[in-house]
């Protein structure tokens, strides 16, 4: 039976909301940008092999704040050399965010944007259609493969469009956080058939090793404020538990033993600690480099 509840993607400005929301009550930037200025500068180190040009894919960049900060680590490990930056974000307010912080970014002339208002899998049949064959050096995709029909598909793609020592830099949850409990439990009822939603650094792993592909993984602790979602109609705690479940509406859509046990799962200690009274969810990510070699 098709399910009743739609999914919080079908309303982009309900979405936008709570993905702020829960910007603010998670750590997940901090995370991110821990990883970006500490790890991922080795990662850069031997992206294009010396060339003086490179070519860079930001898949699903949103408003592009953690883009520029990956560029300023690039820059710093390559600093002569010139960028085409090519720009994939389905929504045209995230699209025009990151325009607004680009043109407001000094020393950024040595990046050339290219802006791809499209999902994913719309860049692959344009690419595809253009017959391109021009190769990337380095390839992110953070926080955007539940977005996406096929996630191993679309890895394949992005793979094959690195040259020579690329590298694809994936950023998803990780099946060690409260989401991956929370998926694994009621992934059937809570998905969105047309997108692979509930896909975590543990699914993204088992098709690389059956690939036989060679990746590096980091665990990027991350927690959450989820507090008001236990607060019966108080507004922000029904935006985090629609961006929790990823269902437009949730508290007032959900089948009440679907919320219940929902709400339930999101207190057990695998999901969550209590701390001074707030509840904080394991929001923890994971990363996943993945190199091209040959």
């Amino acid at each position: 039976m098709a399910s009743p509840l739609r999914s919080l993607v079908n309303d982009d400005s309900r979405y936008q909301k709570s993905f702020q929301l829960f910007l603010e009550r998670s750590s997940e930037h901090q995370c991110m940008q821990d990883f970006i200025h500490n790890i991922l500068p080795d990662i850069l180190t031997s992206v294009g092999d010396g060339k003086s040009h490179l070519n860079v894919i930001g898949v699903g960049s949103g408003a592009g704040e953690i883009d520029l900060e990956i560029f300023s680590e690039l820059h710093k490990k390559h600093p002569g050399v010139t960028v085409d930056n090519e720009v994939v974000e389905p929504s045209s307010q995230q699209l025009h965010n990151y325009r607004v912080l680009a043109s407001r970014k000094p020393g950024l002339d040595y990046i050339k944007f290219i802006w791809n208002k499209m999902t994913a899998s719309e860049f692959e049949e344009h690419w595809k259609e253009k017959k391109m064959t021009k190769k990337a050096d380095f390839i992110h995709m953070i926080q955007m493969l539940y977005y996406v029909k096929d996630p191993e598909a679309t890895i394949n793609f992005f793979h094959n469009l690195l040259d020579k020592n690329g590298k694809l830099l994936i950023i998803l949850v990780s099946a060690e956080s409260g989401w991956g409990k929370l998926w694994q439990k009621y992934r059937n009822q809570l998905s969105n058939t047309e997108i692979s939603q509930c896909v975590t650094t543990g699914d993204i792993k088992t098709f690389l090793d059956s690939k036989g592909l060679s990746y590096q993984s980091y665990e990027l602790p991350s927690e959450m404020d989820i507090t008001e979602c236990f607060t019966e109609g108080d507004e922000k705690g029904e935006l985090l538990l629609d961006f929790l479940t990823e269902v437009l509406n949730f508290s007032q859509t959900a089948p009440a033993e679907l919320k219940a046990g929902v709400l339930d799962l999101l207190r057990q200690p695998n999901c969550s600690v209590e701390s001074n009274g707030r509840v904080i969810f394991n929001n923890n990510l994971g990363v996943i480099v993945i190199d091209q070699l040959s």
